[in-house]
């Protein structure tokens, strides 16, 4: 009887054991259970319908963009970066089997001088290839064309590029291809830009192309013996239109060289070419000339800064006489008014040609195009 009470006692005792471990293993799985994700379904949609509550749109305002070319043998210290977004060194020379070429020690001493300085304002630098002159002599047209002509040195002179890009620690490239005079050209050039691009922009880095104005100074009409093929702009950041020079036009006269009236004819001209072929006109940035020209052609073009070193009220005209000649440019008045312009039919921005010529000071034509830009609600940031 003792046996059977006790073994009884311990059925009990165990059968209760087991049942509070059992308890503590079920609580213990339900909790790890609980803390692990679960798959919500979708709740069936409600019939009500909500108002959802508007989120103001915020405003973002477009950046201007303000780019000044710089010779290769200007004094990289000299330059304001602070008004400027871009600088663009000029320039590297294409060889014929695709090579580049820059102006002997002096000119990356420069460039990367420049590099540093514009870092401090964080400018950025972009490297020009092309120009009017080769360093070789002669036109820089014949071995560009052939550069660009030959895919096997075409994709050389893009590999070239980039590894400037790389080494120098450079924003980006602007091709200066001087000029287009034909269909086969004007493909070339849009397979080398299409190229150039791809690998540019993988990088984060950017692409200029600039552009001939394509009208006539005295005519107003359209000039055909350069060619561009449109879909090239697709793939560039900015087209630094040259809207200057006309002084050549249905023969030489200084007057032309870059009149209010003339840039009117340019710049609508490109505007209703990216409206024909739907592009960003944000794209379209119009230049400006920093020098002036004689009415001697014999006598040499002068920078804005001599005419006004000669008399600070020449900035606020066009036209001065000195060195025994007239003198035809842009003064103040004139670049605020371009810059109005460009602005007012959507372009991106402004460029000039080039930051050596300008003066420093109030009567710079750089702070008077940065006063424009900033008037005119489109802050200019830096991007």
């Amino acid at each position: 009887m003792k046996k059977r009470t006790i073994l009884l006692a311990l059925v009990i005792l165990f059968t209760f054991i087991g049942g509070i471990f059992t308890g503590v293993i079920y609580t213990t799985n339900q909790t790890d259970q609980a803390v692990k994700p679960q798959k919500v379904e979708k709740l069936p949609k409600s019939d009500k319908n909500l108002v959802e509550k508007e989120i103001p749109e915020e405003v973002v305002e477009d950046s201007k963009v303000l780019l000044g070319y710089v010779q290769d043998f200007r004094d990289p210290n000299a330059v304001d970066y602070s008004k400027l977004t871009h600088v663009i060194f000029s320039f590297a020379h294409p060889t014929a089997d695709g090579g580049i070429l820059l102006n002997g020690d002096s000119a990356i001493i420069n460039l990367r001088t420049m590099v540093i300085k514009a870092k401090e304002h964080n400018t950025k630098v972009i490297l020009a290839v092309g120009g009017w002159f080769h360093i070789n002599g002669g036109e820089s047209y014949e071995p560009f064309r052939a550069a660009i002509s030959n895919p096997d040195a075409r994709t050389r002179l893009v590999n070239e590029l980039i590894h400037i890009v790389d080494t120098e620690q450079l924003d980006g490239i602007d091709i200066d291809f001087e000029h287009p005079r034909s269909k086969s050209d004007a493909a070339n050039l849009a397979a080398f830009t299409s190229e150039l691009s791809n690998q540019l922009h993988s990088k984060g880095k950017e692409l200029s192309v600039a552009v001939y104005a394509k009208i006539h100074a005295v005519t107003g009409t359209e000039m055909g013996f350069v060619v561009y093929e449109p879909s090239m702009f697709q793939h560039v950041d900015h087209v630094n239109i040259m809207a200057y020079d006309g002084q050549w036009d249905g023969g030489y006269n200084a007057a032309n060289l870059s009149p209010y009236p003339f840039t009117e004819k340019i710049v609508n001209y490109w505007a209703e070419l990216f409206d024909e072929y739907n592009l960003e006109k944000e794209k379209l940035v119009l230049g400006v000339p920093f020098y002036a020209q004689p009415e001697d052609p014999a006598i040499k073009q002068v920078s804005y800064a001599a005419i006004v070193k000669q008399d600070p009220a020449n900035a606020l005209n066009d036209t001065v006489y000195m060195n025994g000649t007239t003198y035809h440019y842009n003064g103040v008045k004139t670049i605020q008014k371009k810059t109005n312009l460009a602005m007012n039919n959507g372009f991106g921005g402004m460029m000039l040609w080039e930051a050596g010529h300008d003066s420093r000071g109030d009567l710079s034509l750089t702070t008077a195009i940065f006063d424009e830009l900033s008037k005119s609600n489109d802050v200019l940031a830096k991007k």
